[in-house]
């Protein structure tokens, strides 16, 4: 069995090389062929484009930016679906749009070819150890079908329902984790304009039920030292994963008012030039509106946490 793989940026990459290592026989394309150097040398096979890696291949994975990203390798000239045929499974393991994955899928399923929306959480560590979440969205039989190879990408594949299930989960998911940060940042503003020492605060609001679950620990990394470079998933894309969350909100007259004022604030950051900060940046924002300064000793964080494993 051949599997495609179209896609090899930072997660992509890993996730191949993962899938090589399983001993699968890997057929792969990228905008930039110099991307799929190691892959080639480690024996996979190069494709001109996304239709000869379907024509090849039984199975085929995207790893992409978003929903434009996804429509021109799947509908543009030489895309995925002129080379698809019967039988063959197609996984997007980007951080799609319901619609969009509806759409990929009704058109495979009219050359009897299947689709599934499958994000991965993770991050590019968990893509690179195979410690990764991977949700998938489709046919039932054909998951259980090729359950071992997305086994050899991420530990915890799992079927989650019809196809654009996944994608709603992945959103929720990610959207979830935008909004606490954007609340603890009022919070935290407020109780530092109130003359609490942050360090402290965040001390004891982290022994509560809330920080207990290990939510408040989400702050040492960018938040309470201010630092967001390199980031650990850039501000740009995570801009793209809130505007497809409001925007299912949107089509099921949901109301997400929280959720909107974080796509505002992440708006308001890219428009700040944050784009290649972290996706915590916009954070800032709020330090700067309660006019505090929020800038713990890195050393006096890391002690906290070493303090619980003693």
């Amino acid at each position: 069995m051949k599997i495609g793989f179209i896609g090899l940026g930072t997660m992509g990459a890993f996730m191949a090389a993962s899938l090589q290592r399983s001993q699968f026989k890997l057929v792969v394309h990228d905008v930039r062929r110099d991307a799929a150097r190691q892959h080639i040398e480690a024996g996979a096979e190069w494709a001109d484009s996304p239709k000869a890696v379907a024509e090849q291949c039984d199975v085929v994975f995207t790893s992409l930016p978003g929903p434009p990203e996804v429509e021109q390798v799947v509908f543009g000239a030489d895309g995925l679906l002129a080379g698809a045929h019967a039988g063959m499974a197609y996984f997007d393991l980007s951080t799609n749009s319901q619609a969009m994955v509806r759409r990929v899928n009704a058109a495979l399923a009219e050359r009897k070819a299947f689709g599934f929306d499958a994000p991965v959480s993770g991050g590019p560590k968990g893509a690179e150890s195979g410690k990764l979440a991977i949700w998938v969205g489709g046919d039932k039989v054909q998951y259980d079908k090729h359950k071992k190879v997305l086994d050899a990408i991420g530990d915890q594949a799992a079927y989650i329902g019809p196809i654009g299930s996944a994608t709603v989960a992945k959103l929720v998911h990610n959207m979830a984790g935008y909004a606490i940060q954007t609340a603890l940042a009022e919070v935290f503003t407020m109780g530092a304009k109130a003359g609490m020492d942050p360090l402290a605060l965040w001390k004891a609001v982290r022994q509560g039920a809330q920080g207990r679950r290990r939510t408040f620990d989400g702050l040492t990394r960018q938040f309470l030292i201010d630092k967001y470079s390199p980031p650990d998933f850039a501000l740009k894309l995570a801009h793209k994963d809130v505007s497809l969350a409001v925007g299912l909100g949107r089509e099921l007259g949901v109301p997400m008012r929280l959720c909107n004022l974080v796509l505002e604030e992440m708006s308001e950051a890219r428009n700040r030039g944050w784009d290649t900060l972290d996706s915590r940046s916009p954070m800032k924002l709020q330090i700067e509106r309660a006019g505090v300064a929020i800038k713990c000793d890195p050393a006096a964080v890391e002690a906290v946490l070493a303090a619980d494993k003693g």
